[in-house]
């Protein structure tokens, strides 16, 4: 009770229409009876207003229920405002902080002695009020109780569908990396013996290096479609072989006119599936980009492992002028840094004396 609670659209409507039947009680009567004092219908329908503006604020409330209370003795009607106090008390449970509580508890206390007490000759039953009272701001801290947690489970499916949309965005991120991953090296590999088909004496190679990655693109399409289907996947799912990802892109990159030379075991038994897997990914998205960018030369593939670490480091020539034939989405860089920082590592990609360097370590746990 830290802060101040509202009524539910319900509960205000029932508030209202108990109101509006009182009041309507009130005007009938007065026009009906020839014997009622207008000034107490008019403080009767006051008292009964002032349960409207706990809607608005219980403090100006709870204040205009005193005013009305004192003004009661002119009247002779505090009995009729003690009641309605007792009544009000659960509004003050329902809608009030712990200050106005404390506050209303001891008005209320002290407003029932003064009535018991100002004129003993009318016994007033002190002991009803307060039933009354108690009862009211039992129904009002369970009513208050209810609103709150109705509250809590509103919040908590706001939480759960941002979570769900947070995990069908996660998914489609994934979709794209795996096809921007396997299916654009596949279209490199395409393009790039596309521009050799005129060349009559590497013309079947080139079909055949195209037949070979159209059917590898195919492959892999199905594999990200297979486990799309199966619901949201993250990279602890994604297969990769470090050693035939090793072979493939020596075949490809010597295809393209580059010698190859080669250092390490991707077929080291330290190496942990984790591990394999990101660098499988990365051999081949630096191949990718090898087909793309790279200027005439040798290319250098290394892998170093021992008891602590993995560590792959690919360098390639850089080209005398920018290649622009074959297309280039600029996210295969980052898609690597985020596999291995995602697995604890570190990542480097850069221009070194006339080549481009990429470099990755891996932990071994």
């Amino acid at each position: 009770m830290t802060r101040s609670e509202s009524l539910g659209v319900l509960e205000r409507i029932a508030i209202l229409v108990v109101i509006g039947v009182l009041v309507a009680v009130d005007i009938f009567n007065f026009f009906l009876a020839s014997d009622v004092d207008p000034f107490v219908t008019v403080l009767s329908v006051a008292t009964t207003s002032t349960f409207a503006l706990f809607l608005w604020s219980p403090w100006v409330a709870t204040a205009s229920l005193g005013v009305v209370f004192i003004l009661s003795f002119f009247t002779g009607t505090q009995f009729s405002v003690i009641f309605a106090a007792a009544v009000a008390a659960g509004l003050v449970m329902r809608l009030g902080t712990t200050a106005l509580l404390l506050s209303y508890l001891g008005g209320f206390f002290v407003a029932t002695a003064v009535v018991a007490f100002s004129d003993l000759t009318v016994p007033v039953n002190v002991g009803v009020n307060l039933i009354i009272a108690t009862v009211a701001g039992a129904i009002g801290f369970a009513l208050r109780v209810a609103s709150a947690r109705g509250h809590r489970l509103e919040e908590q499916l706001v939480i759960q569908a941002e979570q769900e949309r947070e995990a069908v965005l996660a998914e489609r991120r994934w979709i794209a990396g795996e096809l921007h991953d396997s299916i654009a090296h596949h279209l490199t590999v395409v393009a790039l013996h596309v521009q050799m088909l005129d060349d009559p004496e590497i013309s079947r190679d080139s079909q055949e290096a195209i037949r070979a990655a159209a059917k590898k693109a195919m492959a892999d399409l199905r594999f990200v479609i297979e486990l799309a289907d199966d619901g949201p996947r993250n990279s602890a799912v994604q297969t990769g072989d470090l050693a035939e990802a090793v072979d493939e892109a020596r075949s490809e990159i010597e295809s393209a006119g580059h010698p190859v030379v080669s250092g390490g075991d991707p077929r080291d038994e330290r190496l942990p599936r984790v591990a394999e897997i990101v660098l499988a990914r990365i051999v081949r998205e630096s191949a990718t980009n090898i087909l793309k960018h790279a200027g005439a030369g040798e290319v250098s593939i290394r892998l170093d492992v021992d008891d602590d670490s993995a560590a792959l480091s690919i360098h390639s020539p850089l080209p005398a002028t920018p290649r622009r034939d074959l297309p280039s989405s600029g996210t295969g860089l980052n898609r690597m840094a985020e596999r291995v920082i995602g697995a604890s590592g570190e990542f480097s990609a850069e221009a070194v004396d006339g080549q481009w360097r990429v470099s990755a370590r891996l932990p071994i746990t």
